[in-house]
């Protein structure tokens, strides 16, 4: 222990990671150059998301949307805008409809006017047409429509269920794209289409016969890209069982695997559009990151040798995402961060060298009073291998002789997966006193399809048994005091949270639920389209499996309950509506269970208000002090 320390009971430690903080840190997502090198992102502050533009000569950032919610509105989001040359094209977030913008003048241009939902525009080579997603609720297309308005919306690509990563090629030529059908999500089974494009003088153009290009039954496909010359089609599949990078040689057919590690290039498609790898602008390299166990880095492969060979950053940045390269000097765009490095949006040469384009915050004094994540692995139940993220104590002020306590996070999904990024919930837990572990429980993403494959009708139990399993072994590493333990989860890791609680009551001290499912059945009068099927493969068809369905909610066991819970609760969510939570409150009510609830009527399936952040980690510190601190 250092000697300039206080000692102090683990928990209660004062932090300089406060909830004003937490609540006021910028979200940078979809990066994408154009053919000028002009650098544009998508930014979130609090309640508004706008387009960003940096001005390398200036060093400024200009804000082209000002007053404009800008956010794709298919699915769980991504695919807000696209850029070619000085024309900006994005979907306004209120209405879902299209409107493009130019660099030169911000006056938006409204482009569409009775479309239900859209997401991932493109802009065609020639200038002339925009392809994007769209969805009506029931039909998903990807349409194209004149950009100068001369065309009304056309169903292009029809037939299945979903689509996503719309793509022209260099020449306007031809079409690829991502489809999947019900029953699957796109981490199941997906397809990789091309078609080539009749050209209509005075109309739009139409397709010819579609080719399967790669995936199918049991396999998953995403992310397909043109090289800049036009002569390989890129995609990520995981047909080994991992999600390897493939390269496809138009003109001879062939297919190549480019990567090999037990590592991987993708992710989970709940967003339209995610980037992870992208071509180097004379199309004979491709730069690409790697996730392994959490942790992600830089890469790149010759095309014609295979050699494969990691960028070394000036940084040691643990989290890459959000993945564009630019056409005028290959510098590459990505969102980074690390335990100790609040997200920021960087570029990043061939060689390595890093430019800071935006901090999330300006607030970080001392990287010294943040906890690193390390990966941490341990035996569940039946043996298997069970993955997760430690993060230590640590606050450089003060200190505690005992054991501290425990916070197990459980991330959402529930095929997701907790990286070692900055983590401003994990920071704020330890920097107060918590050994805090994130549980990658079977079924996460991040370590191959068959570990992605093990919740298959057995969500509520192997996520459970990982989250109990994985307490006992901080708890025998030394790591944490076995009274003094609890949960958090939000969204479907809410719902493994209260199954925790009801499966092993008394083992820990409280749970706190986000937005949390708590019961199946009335999540099945109304699904999203994008999940309709999904409890099908977590639990089992309805109403075979109804018994299933009421053994694996909560609600329906929560007389076991003992624990006290706290319930937090968007009154916008449509997602996990409101009475989700309303029916577990009502009946710890009736039962006698500690427990506090509070609802912010403007929120939806996530909170993003400032205020609304800050106030949650100021109850949720009050709550565990009360339940958990003080035995």
């Amino acid at each position: 222990m250092s000697s300039e320390k206080k000692l102090k009971p683990s928990g209660t430690w004062p932090s300089l990671i406060s909830p004003e903080m937490t609540g006021k840190l910028l979200e940078f997502s979809e990066p994408v150059w154009n053919k000028n090198g002009d650098l544009f992102w998508r930014e979130r502050n609090s309640n508004q998301a706008g387009i960003c533009q940096y001005f390398f000569d200036e060093k400024e950032i200009r804000d082209l949307s000002p007053g404009i919610n800008v956010g794709g509105g298919i699915g769980y989001g991504g695919g807000s805008f696209t850029v070619k040359g000085d024309s900006i094209v994005y979907v306004e977030k209120g209405s879902n409809q299209l409107y493009m913008l130019s660099t030169d003048d911000i006056q938006p241009i409204k482009l569409t006017t009775s479309l239900y939902k859209t997401a991932a525009p493109r802009i065609s080579p020639s200038g002339k047409y925009l392809c994007f997603v769209h969805s009506d609720g029931t039909a998903d297309t990807i349409t194209i429509i004149g950009i100068d308005g001369s065309f009304s919306p056309l169903p292009l690509v029809t037939g299945s269920d979903f689509y996503n990563y719309p793509r022209w090629h260099p020449d306007g030529s031809r079409l690829a794209w991502i489809s999947w059908n019900h029953p699957n999500m796109p981490w199941d089974s997906s397809r990789l289409s091309l078609v080539e494009l009749n050209e209509n003088p005075g109309d739009l153009p139409t397709l010819k016969d579609e080719t399967l290009v790669a995936g199918g039954e049991g396999i998953s496909v995403v992310q397909p890209e043109f090289s800049p010359d036009g002569r390989y089609l890129a995609y990520v599949s995981d047909l080994g069982g991992w999600w390897q990078i493939y390269l496809l040689d138009l003109a001879s057919g062939n297919h190549t695997q480019l990567t090999h590690a037990q590592a991987e290039h993708a992710l989970p498609p709940w967003l339209q559009d995610q980037c992870t790898y992208g071509f180097s602008n004379d199309s004979r390299w491709i730069f690409f990151t790697r996730n392994q166990a959490g942790f992600s880095s830089l890469w790149q492969v010759n095309l014609e040798s295979g050699q494969e060979s990691q960028i070394d950053l000036d940084e040691d940045y643990t989290w890459l995402e959000g993945f564009s390269i630019s056409p005028r000097d290959n510098q590459i765009a990505v969102i980074a961060s690390r335990g100790d490095i609040p997200h920021r949006l960087i570029t990043v040469t061939p060689d390595g060298q890093t430019t800071i384009i935006r901090n999330s915050t300006p607030d970080i004094q001392s990287r010294n009073i943040f906890s690193l994540p390390k990966p941490v692995s341990w035996s569940g139940s039946d043996e298997d291998t069970i993955h997760g993220l430690f993060y230590s104590p640590h606050n450089p002020s003060y200190a505690d002789n005992s054991l501290p306590p425990l916070m197990i996070i459980i991330h959402s999904g529930p095929t997701r997966q907790k990286w070692a990024e900055f983590e401003p919930r994990a920071q704020f837990f330890s920097s107060r006193g918590y050994g805090v572990l994130v549980v990658n429980y079977r079924g996460s993403t991040g370590y191959g399809r068959e570990y992605r494959q093990a919740l298959n009708r057995q969500w509520g139990v192997v996520d459970v048994e990982d989250c109990l399993s994985g307490a006992r072994f901080a708890v025998n590493q030394g790591w944490a005091d076995p009274e003094k333990m609890a949960l958090l989860g939000s969204s479907s890791g809410g719902l493994t949270v209260l199954q925790t609680l009801v499966t092993y009551p008394g083992v820990f001290r409280a749970g706190i639920t986000l937005y949390g499912i708590t019961n199946h059945l009335t999540l099945l009068e109304n699904p999203p389209k994008f999940e309709r099927f999904y409890s099908d493969w977590l639990l089992g068809p309805y109403p075979e499996y109804a018994g299933v369905y009421r053994e694996r909610s909560p609600l329906f066991s929560a007389d076991k309950i003992r624990d006290p819970v706290a319930v937090f609760q968007g009154g916008k969510d449509l997602i996990v509506p409101p009475n989700q939570a309303e029916q577990i409150v009502g009946a710890l009510r009736k039962n006698g269970v500690p427990h506090e609830y509070y609802l912010y009527p403007e929120e939806g399936h996530g909170f993003k208000q400032a205020e609304n952040l800050q106030d949650f980690f100021l109850k949720v510190d009050a709550f565990l002090r009360k339940y958990v601190i003080k035995k």
